[in-house]
């Protein structure tokens, strides 16, 4: 049909369905009533579905067209491999949910329009997307399959849900098994495939780090650095000048030591504490990166597009050169270094009584390790307290004051989930040897305290400077989800005080303490966690729930994210006297983006980490199948249970794995129910499960019960 004929008849239809006198049709009825001839139907329908996209009107799901009388919305959409998918629109506390045969060919990621159609069963609201306004994703990452004439691949983020077809004279000659990256050339529609062209390809699957470099390629993380920034980076001293000392505070004959893990490379922190009377006098000394890197230089300009450094269980891709980060910005000991400090005396209750942040030089008489301090502090291990002596009195001085922190932080209401981090060892080739969990001790604790102590102490001052700034603030939980949490720990016979519309942090923090060693605490801290917010960057402190702190700022990494290096630029400003208008209204230009993309490269950095995570805990049990396990149950949902390992792998027991009875999922008491039996499943539980299978591509882990598990639970009639 030409065009102007096309919006010739979409005038005239519209008219007709938007009149008063008629009810909603169905195309036919359409038909009949502009006398459309049969062989024209199909551009009739052309024309109705034109009008939708346009939002002008909309149909039924029994087919039948009338006006437009839907709420439509912009939002951005997820798919799901099975097929159907949601929208996030922001401002609504929930996503929509977008059933299959309601996608109208959107992909993963697209900016989509929206428009709100009856809820999903009265718990979630549906809707149907009506127009894809911008495609998210012009590059995928894949396995290729090559067929005679053609190949395909099949992509490795299952949202994504479409094989992508490849012609052979675009596939740079890819064979079945490799890892390419592909960009999209037609993104195709509810009947046509997408099709794509290889641009790059990372390895076959069967060659080591071609796993890890697929899901550093699917974030789209940068690995190497530009060439104009490592041409600055050239020009880098390897020592700290005279001139770069000048006007400093000059501390190299405090007694300083770093306390890092044992592979640490890049330490941007160190202490130093004495006592005066009932008084600590605590300094926290910062690596002063801005030195190195200044404002709008290609190094900052990279850096901020990254964002944040990322730790990969076989690599860290560094948000600043190694150059940098392991070299002249590194505290390392017996090194002049330039630091940014906070200078603190603490009283004895827990006080911050006085600070001052200063520029500073330092030297760090020790290398500690978390390992070596918790050896001297809690295993009182005769060796290591003989190699350390002359630094075991300011240890033990650290303990002391760190314990008087946390306890001051306790009272207020701070809440401490200690859920263990996996720590995954692999071999030169990247194949997992042992899996276990990272544990917190008494040195990884001290370090903790007194960075938070730092973080607060300047927040809090450029808060009351009035200066701009970036903080990092974490929002109070929405009502309704503590309220559900107040409804379940009813269960067990718990209770916290709301009103509708907060709840203070100590609330948690008691819950947590009254739950702690009992059989439902995993349980109760999982649902606790889930209710609360993400937390971000702002540049206005709004405080930190979790930390149940007013004023709250990341200071003391700028090594390896970067609102502490752009706050370190502004501290600097200020201490330097050039915080004048034109600085204030530049800051107050630029803070909000930075904070934006560096929240962004945050949540980025952290999903990789997981995927990386997942991908080698699903390699470490691909050599366990059959083998038995005790584990607890961490998580119960409609289609199973998610089992947890001491090692920290999870792994889900399907609905339909659970062969001795039909379980019916009790959403408000978080179990599964044996129909037969009255067996439950409830979320903490201690279970014995068999591993029966392992998927790397969709990173998943089955379990079943365990056979001798299911016998020890008899029917309740014997």
């Amino acid at each position: 049909m030409e065009k102007e004929l096309l919006e010739e008849r979409k005038k005239v239809i519209y008219e007709l369905i938007c009149d008063e006198l008629y009810i909603p049709m169905k195309m036919k009825e359409i038909a009949v009533l502009l006398q459309v001839p049969k062989e024209e139907r199909e551009d009739l329908k052309i024309v109705l579905d034109e009008l939708i996209s346009d939002g002008k009107i909309e149909v039924s799901k029994k087919g039948k067209f009338s006006k437009a009388e839907g709420k439509f919305l912009i939002g951005t959409y997820t798919g799901h491999q099975k097929g159907f998918g949601f929208v996030t629109v922001e401002g609504m506390e929930e996503d929509i949910y977008i059933p299959e045969n309601a996608t109208n060919g959107a992909l993963h990621k697209d900016e989509v329009q929206v428009v709100l159609t009856d809820g999903k069963g009265g718990k979630r609201q549906e809707g149907a997307i009506t127009k894809i306004i911008s495609h998210g994703m012009n590059e995928v990452i894949g396995t290729f399959q090559k067929n005679k004439n053609f190949g395909f691949v099949v992509t490795d983020n299952v949202r994504f849900a479409k094989d992508i077809f490849i012609p052979l004279e675009r596939s740079k000659g890819a064979i079945t098994g490799h890892k390419v990256v592909v960009v999209i050339t037609d993104y195709g529609s509810n009947t046509k495939k997408p099709e794509g062209k290889v641009k790059e390809i990372i390895g076959h699957i069967n060659d080591p780090g071609t796993d890890i470099m697929s899901i550093v390629k699917g974030y789209d993380l940068p690995v190497e650095f530009p060439e104009r920034v490592m041409n600055q980076v050239e020009s880098v001293s390897n020592e700290v000048s005279g001139a770069d000392m000048a006007g400093r505070m000059d501390l190299r004959d405090w007694q300083t030591v770093t306390i890092d893990g044992e592979d640490a490379k890049d330490l941007d922190d160190a202490i130093t504490i004495t006592k005066d009377g009932a008084n600590y006098k605590l300094g926290v000394h910062i690596a002063d990166v801005t030195n190195y890197v200044q404002e709008k230089s290609a190094l900052d300009v990279e850096a901020l597009k990254r964002g944040t450094s990322v730790y990969l269980v076989d690599r860290v891709i560094p948000m600043l050169p190694h150059k940098l980060s392991n070299g002249i910005c590194s505290l390392n000991a017996g090194c002049d270094r330039l630091a940014l400090s906070c200078i603190m005396t603490v009283d004895s209750k827990g006080n911050i009584i006085d600070h001052k942040i200063a520029e500073t030089v330092i030297n760090v008489d020790r290398r500690m390790t978390y390992t070596s301090v918790k050896k001297i502090l809690e295993d009182k291990d005769v060796a290591e307290i003989e190699e350390y002596k002359e630094l075991v009195p300011m240890f033990e001085l650290m303990q002391e004051l760190a314990q008087i922190l946390r306890e001051k932080r306790r009272k207020r209401g701070s809440i401490d989930f200690d859920f263990p981090e996996s720590k995954i060892i692999l071999d030169k080739l990247g194949k997992p040897l042992e899996i276990k969990p990272y544990e917190r001790n008494v040195a990884t604790k001290i370090i903790e305290d007194f960075m938070l102590a730092a973080n607060e102490t300047v927040a809090q001052d450029y808060f009351w400077q009035e200066m701009p700034f970036v903080y990092r603030v974490h929002d109070n939980p929405a009502p309704e989800k503590i309220q559900k949490l107040a409804m379940f720990i009813t269960n067990f016979g718990y209770g916290i005080k709301t009103t509708q519309e907060e709840i203070h942090p100590k609330e948690l923090q008691k819950l947590l303490q009254k739950i702690e060693d009992t059989p439902e605490e995993a349980l109760i801290s999982r649902l606790t966690l889930r209710s609360m917010k993400q937390a971000k960057y702002a540049t206005v402190s709004t405080g930190h729930f979790g930390l149940a702190a007013q004023y709250y700022c990341h200071f003391t990494s700028p090594i390896r994210r970067y609102p502490d290096l752009q706050i370190h630029r502004i501290i600097k400003d200020c201490l330097r006297g050039r915080m004048n208008e034109k600085r204030i209204d530049h800051y107050e230009k630029i803070l909000s983006e930075v904070a934006a993309q560096s929240s962004s490269m945050e949540r980025r950095a952290d999903e990789a980490e997981r995927e990386t995570e997942k991908l080698k805990k699903v390699e470490y049990m691909e050599d366990h199948i059959g083998e038995i396990f005790d584990g607890v149950i961490s998580s119960i949902t409609g289609w199973g249970m998610y089992v947890e390992l001491p090692n920290t792998v999870e792994g889900l027991v399907h609905i339909t794995a659970l062969m001795d009875d039909y379980y019916i999922y009790d959403e408000n008491a978080y179990e599964l129910v044996g129909e037969k039996t009255g067996k439950h499943y409830k979320l903490g539980q201690k279970v014995k499960v068999e591993v029966t299978a392992t998927d790397k591509v969709l990173r998943t882990i089955d379990f079943k019960i365990a056979q001798d598990e299911i016998e020890e639970v008899k029917d309740p009639e014997d």
